[in-house]
């Protein structure tokens, strides 16, 4: 592989006009079909296998034409201090609002005073307004309505509140996105020394990102992409692509510091590192693609696209690097290096290689291997026992989906909630639907009658809406609205029993009872992906173990990069819970409500995690691996590794951690969590697993962290990706090689 990788750096460095030109005509291409494709994004929950997704299939089909994905929006009333909302001027205000809500998009939205859903107290009411769309079909027209009636509603004095499924945007990630690109800018300055250098991986990152988002764009109506698509993939792509093109950055100055020519430089640098690169984003899409197996359309959708963002940055470091490398000249090297003679440049960068600074001094990553292999037991105490302090609170992990409790305190949406639970109680913020398929039955409608009933009196039940059948009677549907919050453990164990009680229903009167209803898919949902998790660890993990030992031909390294992903992710999700769950400096990261763990969390945690993980054990122990090939001792190796590859792991993890970081101030809980769960896994991965524990473990094992059995040996292929083909290939050295080199093969002007 290095010698075909070697033979494609060399191409594009050489024909760096063609290359560069095909990748803006690509980015050209995907950014037009972004901007001429349809806006309409697929923001549907879907869950096939589940009750709740069966009931809503029955509903689609005995209620012909009622969309169940339909989209909604409750506007809650209420009255001024001291007055009711069912005084004759307050009354005349709410419906005058409600009639301003009609549309064209508009299927219904009846009356508080109609509907009877006024609170008890008479101070809050509230109207369900139903459309004939789903939220991504609504026009801007409606959504003004909706802003319109909710200010001439607050005009006459009322408060008046939204929330619902109608209300749904694109999550803003805010200012703090940009800060993290500024700091990714920044490493890649100080890294470099060069802005030149520092640039490449941001243009290049960026341009992957443009064109695997823009590609999404174009692809979200087709292919029903959610909005939150896109958002997931620009986190991933942006910071795996500047990770990538870090890393064949940095080998390619390493090899020109070696007196070799740019051309050379550029066909070794994507050779070997290049290789490195191509594994560690297989381990990335992998473990994204492999979000498949849990059967969730939505996640599934969002898992490939960002693997193909992936594959786009692997693409882009292996083609588009080394031909921007050929544009750049000398000013990829620090301004020091550019004014050193070239014969002594390349002697002292030499030097550098081999004693880790200029001025013959060791550098951090060396002095930092050097210690581990002097404490090896107390360093992997230290970690061991540090991740697992962090993992604690993971043993209550409590999961759910979030809802409009969860939004910030300052919104319609959140205001709209606490209206609810204030004036009818915290049920009435998801009631539950209840499907009787009667068709079976003696009698529909007894049978319907007696269900409802039997549920009516169940524990935590405050209310029971009347039976609605549909036009044959074999079906109806009636709400009922739990005591306790949709996000409660009570709401759950109120769903599980109402769906334990259908079994004796249905041998009593032959109906067949479900539970469906956006809390009770909420549920749902969290099950399946509970269930999933372990299949998906094994699926996963089993696949990259086998991929990482045809890259470094051992059997204990790729399971001790197993073992130490476990437990960062672990003591990320402990991270998680103390954070959003617990409160534990929630303030700090704009927590304004905290709950249940988003159902998604884990398993995506796990899948981008892993991904991201391998990333360092590739890029740190492949480094180890060929020096100990070619002839250093275990410990040695180790320190090599190090010397060359610390420094510019440890910056990619902090452009990686302030790239993440940056979605922490989205206006979406879901990507804050996300964001924030990445930004400490890649942190204590990076800093804890891959510099501490994993060069301690490699200590303690010696020659046997290499073994691999005759047998094995024997059957995997040779990747070659520790470069040994090219270091049989006669490497120029001379200045006269590098300028013979460095001239542009291609005519002016191309």
């Amino acid at each position: 592989m290095a010698t075909f990788l070697y033979k494609i750096g060399r191409l594009a460095f050489r024909r760096r006009w063609y290359t560069a030109l095909i990748w803006v005509l690509l980015l050209g291409l995907a950014g037009a079909g972004a901007a001429t494709a349809s806006k309409s994004t697929d923001d549907s929950f879907s869950i096939p296998g589940t009750e709740a997704q069966h009931a809503f299939d029955l509903l689609a089909e005995r209620y012909p034409g009622q969309q169940a994905d339909a989209a909604s929006a409750r506007v809650v009333f209420r009255a001024p201090d001291g007055q009711k909302i069912t005084d004759a001027r307050n009354k005349a205000a709410v419906e005058k609002t409600v009639r301003e809500l009609a549309g064209p998009q508009v299927a219904m939205a009846p009356s508080p005073f109609v509907a009877r859903t006024v609170g008890k107290d008479g101070t809050t009411a509230y109207t369900t307004v139903t459309y004939k769309v789903k939220s991504t079909d609504l026009t801007d027209a409606t959504r003004d309505r909706l802003d319109e009636a909710r200010k001439h509603g607050q005009d006459t004095g009322l408060s008046v509140e939204m929330g619902g499924s109608a209300l749904q945007k694109m999550p803003e990630t805010g200012n703090t996105e940009i800060i993290g690109i500024i700091v990714s800018a920044l490493v890649l300055v100080i890294t470099f020394g060069s802005l030149v250098a520092a640039g490449l991986p941001l243009l290049t990152a960026i341009i992957g990102v443009g064109v695997g988002v823009s590609s999404i764009a174009a692809l979200a109506s087709t292919l029903g992409l959610s909005g939150n698509t896109s958002t997931l993939a620009m986190m991933i792509g942006l910071a795996v692509g500047i990770d990538y093109a870090l890393f064949i950055v940095s080998r390619y100055r390493a090899e020109l510091a070696e007196g070799r020519g740019r051309e050379e430089a550029a066909g070794r640098a994507v050779g070997t590192a290049g290789s490195a690169v191509v594994f560690a984003g297989l381990t990335v899409v992998i473990a994204l693609a492999g979000l498949a197996v849990v059967n969730i359309p939505m996640l599934t959708k969002m898992g490939l696209a960002a693997a193909g963002t992936v594959v786009i940055a692997v693409l882009i470091a292996l083609t588009l690097i080394p031909a921007l490398l050929g544009f750049a000249g000398g000013k990829v090297l620090a301004r020091k290096d550019r004014k050193a003679p070239q014969d002594v440049q390349g002697q002292g960068v030499q030097g550098q290689g081999v004693q880790g600074r200029r001025d013959g001094k060791p550098n951090m990553g060396t002095r930092w291997a050097r210690f581990v292999l002097r404490r090896p037991v107390m360093v992997l105490l230290a970690g061991v026992i540090g991740l697992g302090a962090l993992a604690a609170p993971a043993a209550s992990l409590q999961l759910g989906l979030p809802d409009d409790g969860s939004q910030p305190v300052k919104t319609t949406q959140r205001k709209a909630y606490d209206l609810i639970a204030d004036g009818f109680g915290p049920g009435f913020n998801g009631p539950l639907m209840v499907v009787v398929d009667a068709k079976d039955a003696k009698d529909p409608k007894k049978a319907t009658q007696t269900v409802a009933k039997e549920v009516g009196g169940m524990g935590d039940v405050a209310a029971v809406t009347p039976p609605m059948p549909n036009k044959s009677g074999d079906t109806a549907l009636f709400n009922v609205v739990p005591e306790s919050k949709p996000s409660s453990e009570r709401t759950e164990d109120l769903v599980h029993a109402i769906r334990d009680k259908g079994s004796s229903l249905k041998a009593e009167t032959g109906a067949t009872v479900l539970v469906t209803g956006t809390t009770a898919m909420n549920i749902d949902v969290s099950q399946k992906l509970d269930d999933a998790l372990l299949p998906y660890l094994a699926l996963v993990v089993g696949l990259a173990f086998l991929l990482l030992i045809v890259v470094f031909r051992s059997v204990l390294v790729p399971l001790k990069a197993a073992l130490g992903f476990l437990l960062s992710v672990v003591a990320a999700l402990g991270a998680v819970v103390a954070v959003f769950q617990w409160g534990w400096l929630g303030s700090l990261f704009g927590v304004e409500e905290t709950g249940p763990i988003m159902s998604m969390m884990p398993i995506f945690m796990v899948g981008v995690v892993f991904g991201l993980a391998m990333d360092y054990e590739v890029f740190l122990v492949t480094r180890m691996r060929e020096a100990f090939v070619h002839g250093e001792r275990p410990g040695e190796a180790i320190v090599t590794g190090f010397r060359h590859g610390a420094r510019v792991v440890g910056a990619a993890a902090v452009i990686m951690i302030s790239v993440f970081a940056g979605f922490i101030g989205s206006s979406e809980p879901m990507i804050k969590m996300i964001g924030f769960g990445l930004a400490v896994a890649v942190f204590f991965d990076a800093f804890i697993v891959r510099m501490a524990i994993v060069p301690a473990v490699l200590a303690l094992l010696g020659k046997a962290a290499w073994w691999l059995p005759g047998w094995l040996d024997k059957a995997l292929p040779n990747v070659d990706v520790e470069g040994e083909g090219l270091r049989k290939r006669q490497a120029p050295a001379s200045a006269s090689a590098s300028a013979d080199e460095d001239r542009d093969p291609e005519p002016a002007g191309v």
